[in-house]
């Protein structure tokens, strides 16, 4: 009697994204918000909100307000859920007072927990589950989280990384890194800021983090041309950077990424332990796309590591596969 009603959103660092039984994934936007600070309207959120990021006057503000996977901002996160939940269920009757399942950092605190909770309610929901970003990771991912087996799942989002291995329908081990693409992205502004004294904006990292960005193994060289403001002369200038370049800058993300990993897998269980080395590890997330970052965390784990065959949406998939068990999360 639940399922028909309640819908699963993936409150992301970088998107959020909301999904509707029989319907799957709805609505897929940036976690951004765009609001004039003079009357507190709402002028934009996703897409159209990011697309205004470093161009806008000083009356409006463009903000991302969820940091390392939990609420930064409390009334900027409310006011972008109560758009996505129109937006979401916008000609949608029957969804008046949805029950809502939202995922959490297995690490978030209960206070963190319950700023996420009074968010969604505020915006009109009849119930809030909170489900661990690891399990709804799993579900999302096709892994049989319910078995006596072990599912080893690493979920790579823009502010943190989620290493969880799960048998029984639970989390065994786990352990929070609050490091994902948002960091990758500020460590490509510095490199550049630093070795060509040029200033880019987020925007541009992150085509150069999707484009040329490798995990450190041998690899076909990738080229760009990235175009900032070069800091002496305060005028735009172009340079051609290639993926070799960015190893160095991005080594200290990538061996903290695989530590937490190393971690998790020391205090796994010893009977767990076989099937993750049968059975190897599963990668979700956006920044799992990273170029060789499978092949590279495979090598150095001497461990099989695929990804999801829907890294971007792994967790929403998860989160709505879960609306359907909500007397179990109750």
């Amino acid at each position: 009697m639940f399922s028909s009603s309640a819908i699963g959103i993936d409150l992301g660092t970088a998107n959020t994204l909301v999904y509707i039984k029989n319907k799957g994934i709805v609505l897929n936007e940036p976690s951004v918000i765009a609001v004039n600070t003079k009357t507190k309207q709402v002028l934009a959120i996703g897409n159209e909100a990011k697309a205004m990021i470093g161009k806008t006057p000083p009356s409006i503000t463009v903000c991302h307000p969820l940091k390392d996977g939990v609420i930064a901002d409390f009334d900027m996160t409310s006011a972008l859920l109560k758009k996505v939940l129109e937006l979401s269920l916008k000609g949608k009757s029957g969804f008046k007072k949805p029950s809502v399942v939202v995922c959490a950092p297995s690490g978030a605190t209960s206070v963190e927990r319950l700023a996420i909770q009074d968010a969604v309610k505020q915006c009109g929901a009849k119930e809030v589950f909170i489900i661990d970003e690891p399990i709804a990771a799993a579900l999302g991912s096709e892994l049989p989280v319910n078995e006596p087996t072990a599912s080893a799942i690493v979920d790579l989002g823009g502010g943190t990384t989620e290493v969880g291995i799960i048998s029984l329908g639970g989390v065994v081990t786990t352990n929070t890194l609050k490091v994902g693409g948002d960091r990758i992205n500020n460590e490509i502004i510095h490199f550049l800021r630093k070795e060509f004294s040029i200033l880019i904006g987020a925007k541009t990292a992150e085509e150069i983090k999707i484009t040329i960005a490798h995990a450190p193994i041998e690899h076909a060289v990738v080229e760009m041309t990235v175009t900032g403001r070069d800091l002496v002369t305060g005028l735009p200038r172009s340079i051609e950077l290639n993926s070799m370049q960015l190893h160095d800058c991005l080594s200290e993300t990538f061996q903290s990424i695989i530590e937490v990993i190393r971690r998790t897998l020391e205090s796994c269980p010893p009977e767990l332990a076989g099937d993750i080395v049968e059975r190897g590890i599963v990668l979700s997330g956006g920044t799992s796309l990273i170029h060789g970052l499978d092949e590279w965390l495979s090598n150095e784990l001497f461990i099989p590591v695929y990804r999801a065959a829907s890294p971007l949406e792994s967790v929403a998939i998860g989160t709505g596969l879960s609306t359907e068990t909500l007397q179990y999360l109750k």
